[in-house]
This record gives C-alpha cells, structure tokens and sequence, in this order.
C-alpha cells in the first residue's frame, strides 16, 4: 500500500521540521507512513514520534508496519486532538508537528473508497467511516441553498446554483447513491471543456463537507500553538487555496505582537506573538518532483516557529 503513495516535499519539510535528533514529534496525517518513516530516520534511540490517522486502512497498515519500533505511538484520532494526545502520553511540549493535509493517492486510487469519479462506487467520502453523514445523505437531504453554498464555498466553483438546482431535480426520480450517478448529472450540464475540474471541484467540496476538515485544520492550528515548545517549528502542506488560505491568515496573525488601529497612541490589544514566519513564500515542488508524482503539482509548503 505505501507504493499508493509518494509522500511530497519530503526532504524539503523534514528539513524544516527535525531541528534536533533528541525530541518529540508529532505527525498529524499518518496515512501509509511516508513522513512518519522519514521523522524516525532523522532522530535518534531517544526521540519519539506521535502519530495519527482516522482513516482506518492506514492506520491498520502502519500499525503492522511499525510493529517492532519503539519509537513511534500511533493514533486512530483526529489530528486537531493533538492536545488531547499530548496529555495523553503525558508530553508537555513538542520539537516539531507536521500535517500534510488532503487525500492520499490510496484513497483516490481505490475505487470502494469513494473518494473518486473515475470509478463507481458508494458517494461516502468519509475519510473516518465512524462518522455518520456521507456525501449521499447530503446530496440526498440537503436543500438547494444550502447544498448551492457548499459547491460554491468548498469547491469555489461559480456554476454552483446550476449544479444544485440539477442535482435537486435528479433525486426527486432516484435516490443519487454512487459516484458515477453523481458524475453523470453533472456531466449532463457541463461543457465536456470544464468538466474535469468542475467535477473535481463538486466532490472536494462534498469531502470538505462529509470531513469538516477546514474546522478542524483551524483546530489542529490553534491546539498547536499550545504544545509547541519555543524554537519548535509548525510545518503544513495544503493542496487547495481554501487550506493554504488558512494557513496563511493564521500564521501572519499569530506572527503579531499587536492588532491595534495603527493610529492608536498606545497598544491595548496585549496581543501575544506566538509564531514567526520561517517560510515567507511558501515552498512549492520542482519541476522533477511534479513529474514523478503530477499529485504535487498544487503542493504548497508553509512553516512557522514557536517564539
């Protein structure tokens, strides 16, 4: 399973994040292990590796797979549970926490998985199966705003109102349970020239939906912030502008010392710089990298460092 996928910008953010051999480190998004294994080759007998996956499949991989290292505990938790997991095994503050966010190419390339339209399959797009609302049960239930608002919002798609109001119209014939049915009735309305990104953008905005993963991306930042020691460095790779954004907003805010009207005469705010910004443009693939794994093409690297 691990050949289902290459991890990106490897080197690139375990240089970044591994700043001493002795320490604890904390890998939010497991999957099949790529940066788990990585972390474990830069730090010695001594360190000790957190990590966690709520996707099943991984989670059972890794754990055979890591078998017989002492050095690493893993977690079928939520990432943004990471203060949670720290009190748990009883750490106080961590050298480096890593989050490569977004799906793995198992998951896309697995057709029961649901999480692509290149194959028929359930419409679940649940990366956690213990959750209970799927993407059918939205596209199913939701109303026309609501679901027009997600597309939009999540998949920044502009034919969002076009695309609910079809897929409205569809299911009062038939209930809408697979991906290939999903696909067919957004095809049927979509000009063969866009229709791969309009696609792409329909299902990511329904994983974002099923997941709720911008919120908990906004948890897992927050938490962070608490279990990090100083000098320690928080290293992300989004893969769509809805999560760098994110990123972004939240490290230049917690870069301030001070959110006063700049006309103000003196501070009041007593806000506390938290974070300073080590990558000030974020760090994006080569040209070599894209062309061995074209799944890294809209990588983006940022890293910020407790202060």
């Amino acid at each position: 399973m691990n050949n289902h996928h290459i991890p990106v910008l490897l080197n690139e953010s375990l240089d970044y994040l591994v700043t001493k051999r002795v320490g604890n480190y904390f890998d939010g998004t497991l999957g099949f292990g790529g940066h788990s294994s990585e972390i474990l080759s830069r730090i010695n007998k001594d360190g000790l590796l957190i990590a966690t996956d709520v996707d099943r499949t991984a989670f059972e991989y890794c754990k055979k797979n890591f078998v017989d290292e002492t050095r690493i505990k893993l977690y079928n938790f939520n990432y943004s549970l990471i203060d949670v997991i720290a009190k748990l095994e009883t750490i106080k503050l961590f050298d480096g926490v890593i989050a490569d966010l977004g799906v793995s190419s198992f998951q896309l390339d697995t057709p029961s998985s649901g999480f692509s339209y290149s194959s028929n399959a359930p419409l679940d797009l649940r990366m956690d199966k213990n959750l209970k609302v799927t993407a059918s049960d939205i596209v199913n239930s939701f109303d026309e705003e609501k679901l027009s608002n997600i597309i939009y919002e999540y998949g920044e798609e502009r034919n969002s109102r076009k695309i609910a109001r079809q897929i409205v119209q569809s299911r009062i014939k038939k209930k809408i349970s697979t991906t290939g049915e999903l696909k067919k009735l957004i095809s049927e309305i979509t000009s063969p020239r866009y229709k791969t990104k309009t696609l792409s953008r329909v299902f990511q905005a329904l994983r974002i939906q099923v997941n709720n993963e911008l919120e908990y991306l906004r948890q897992f930042l927050k938490n962070s912030i608490n279990v990090l020691k100083r000098g320690a460095r928080l290293v992300v790779i989004s893969y769509h502008s809805l999560e760098d954004r994110i990123v972004k907003e939240f490290f230049k805010y917690e870069a301030l010392n001070c959110i006063c009207a700049p006309e103000a005469p003196i501070c009041t705010c007593h806000k506390v710089q938290h974070l300073s910004i080590i990558t000030k443009k974020p760090v994006i693939p080569s040209e070599e990298e894209i062309k061995n794994n074209r799944r890294a093409r809209s990588a983006k690297l940022r890293v910020a460092e407790r202060v």
